[in-house]
C-alpha cells in the first residue's frame, strides 16, 4: 500500500467511525474537512472503500428507502450505497490511531492525524507533535544552510520565495512548541491532582457531570496572527 492511500484509509475510517455516509457525502467531508484531500476524484475514493470493504472494515448498505431503491433500477441509476464501520474497522482505526512512525509527522500524513487528535491518546499526540517538531527543525537547517550557498546566485524574488517559505516552516514550529507545551502542561495538572480523594462533583462550586475527559489536551490560547494549516505541505 502506497503511503498516500494508507492516509486516505486512515481519514476515511476515522470519518465512518463518527457517522455512516455514502460515497459523495464522504468525498465532500474528505475536501472540506481534511483539506489535503482537495485533489482526490472518485477515481481514488472508491478503490479505496471497495478495499476497506474486502477486509470486512466497512460493509455496504442501502442509501435509500426500499421504493426509491427500486425506482432507481428500474430508471437504470445506481442506487445509493452508505459505508458504515464494523467492529474490525474499529479496531483497525484504532491500531491506526496509536501508529507513531516517521510517516505520522510527514507533510500529508501529519494534517490528517492532527484533525483526529481529539480521539488520540495524549501519549500519542505528543509523540507525533514532537516527531513533527523535529522533522520541521532538520528540514529548517537545510534551507539555512542551502540560502547560505545559493545567496550570491539568487534574483530577489527567488531570494524572497525561499525567506518566505523558511518563515512558513519557522511559525509552524512555533505553533508546534505551543501545543507541546500546553500537552505538557496539562498532563502536569493532571498528575498533580490524581491523587486527591475529592471527585469532581465533590468540588466546591463546580456543577455535576460538568468534567472534561482526562485525556483531551487543551489547545493554547493563540496570540495574533493565525495558526498556521497543518494541512499546508511547507517543503519548499
Amino acid at each position: 500500500m502506497s503511503r498516500r492511500s494508507g492516509v486516505l484509509e486512515f481519514a476515511v475510517l476515522g470519518l465512518l467511525r463518527e457517522s455512516p455516509m455514502h460515497g459523495y457525502e464522504l468525498r465532500k467531508r474528505l475536501n472540506t474537512s481534511l483539506g489535503v484531500f482537495r485533489a482526490f476524484s472518485y477515481g481514488s475514493l472508491y478503490p479505496c472503500l471497495k478495499t476497506l470493504v474486502a477486509n470486512g472494515w466497512l460493509i455496504e448498505e442501502p442509501g435509500s428507502a426500499p421504493d426509491e431503491a427500486l425506482a432507481a433500477t428500474l430508471a437504470g441509476r445506481r442506487a445509493k450505497i452508505v459505508y458504515r464501520l464494523t467492529a474490525e474497522g474499529k479496531e483497525r482505526f484504532e491500531e491506526l490511531l496509536a501508529h507513531t512512525g516517521p510517516d505520522a509527522w510527514e507533510d500529508e500524513h501529519f494534517g490528517v492525524r492532527f484533525a483526529f487528535f481529539g480521539q488520540t491518546s495524549r501519549e500519542v499526540r505528543m509523540r507525533v507533535l514532537e516527531g513533527r517538531r523535529s522533522r520541521l527543525e532538520e528540514r529548517l537547517e537545510k534551507m539555512r544552510a542551502s540560502l547560505s550557498r545559493t545567496r550570491e546566485r539568487l534574483d530577489d524574488y527567488t531570494l524572497e520565495l525561499q525567506r518566505h517559505g523558511m518563515e512558513s516552516v519557522e511559525r509552524e514550529v512555533r505553533w508546534l512548541n505551543e501545543l507541546i507545551e500546553s500537552e505538557r502542561a496539562g498532563r502536569e495538572q493532571r498528575s498533580g491532582t490524581a491523587g486527591q480523594d475529592r471527585t469532581p462533583e465533590q468540588e466546591p462550586g463546580r456543577a455535576p457531570h460538568q468534567d472534561q475527559s482526562p485525556d483531551t489536551g487543551g489547545l493554547p490560547r493563540h496570540r495574533g496572527g493565525s495558526r498556521p494549516d497543518p494541512s499546508d505541505d511547507t517543503a519548499i
